[in-house]
């Protein structure tokens, strides 16, 4: 049964076992933080497939965190601004997949380490762009949390900037990135069957991975505390940063 497993996702078991543990502890840093699962799959699993490969393995598993955490975001999160959001980002996400679909795939690789490194950076320095605070920023905040969805499913960490610029609480933070996501996730689908990035192949990786992330993200959810958020973010940022890094060096070393 594991080699057809094996056969369907066109992996071997060393890569298969090494993404399942990856997706785990990403699941886990999704149900305590709300973000951060694709950046965590980008930035550890690049070096086994490239980002056009892992863009829908990411929609698969983020669509299954989103199921999981879609009721509290929805009763917690701002729907206007959720609703702004995704329309810019139904946008976005063409450009960014015609991008990533054009350039070798090596560029691809320095282009989605350095984008997560520079997300998470903003993210650290606690950064906040005022502009984004308006009707235009909100729709553009969007829009550009589609490219980067295109490019690296990285889209939630866009959000992320743009949250923060609302200074908002981390309760709220969490909620509008949870909703967002799940959301979003529903249009993205469709951009990325047109591109057709989204194959059997595709299809049978994520499926296949939705069972460990379903357990990270409940254990993520089970460990969540709101006395340690203010800690959870750097943390995830921190470990983003190390881990896109140590990617980046090892594909400049190959």
């Amino acid at each position: 049964m594991f080699e057809s497993l094996l056969s369907a996702v066109d992996l071997t078991a060393r890569e298969f076992l090494i993404l399942t543990v990856i997706v785990i502890v990403a699941g886990v840093v999704r149900g305590f933080s709300g973000f951060a699962l694709s950046a965590i799959v980008m930035a550890s699993a690049v070096i086994i497939l490239p980002p056009v490969q892992l863009i829908p393995i990411c929609w698969w598993l983020e669509m299954t965190a989103s199921v999981l955490m879609a009721k509290g975001g929805w009763q917690e999160a701002d729907r206007g601004v959720v609703l702004g959001l995704v329309i810019g980002s139904t946008l976005g996400v063409p450009f960014g997949l015609l991008l990533t679909t054009s350039l070798p795939v090596e560029t691809s690789k320095v282009i989605v380490l350095l984008l997560i490194i520079g997300l998470a950076i903003t993210q650290l320095a606690k950064i906040r762009l005022q502009f984004l605070a308006t009707k235009p920023g909100l729709y553009g905040s969007g829009f550009a949390a589609g490219i980067a969805t295109g490019l690296a499913s990285v889209g939630g960490m866009v959000i992320a900037v743009y949250v923060l610029s609302q200074q908002a609480p981390a309760a709220k933070m969490r909620a509008a990135l949870v909703l967002f996501l799940f959301i979003s996730s529903l249009t993205t689908v469709i951009t990325l069957l047109w591109f057709g990035v989204m194959n059997s192949t595709a299809t049978a990786r994520g499926l296949s991975l939705a069972i460990p992330t379903t357990i990270g993200v409940i254990i993520g959810q089970k460990l969540f505390n709101p006395r340690f958020a203010p800690y959870y973010r750097p943390v995830c940022l921190s470990l983003l940063c190390a881990l896109a890094g140590t990617a980046l060096v090892r594909t400049q070393l190959v």
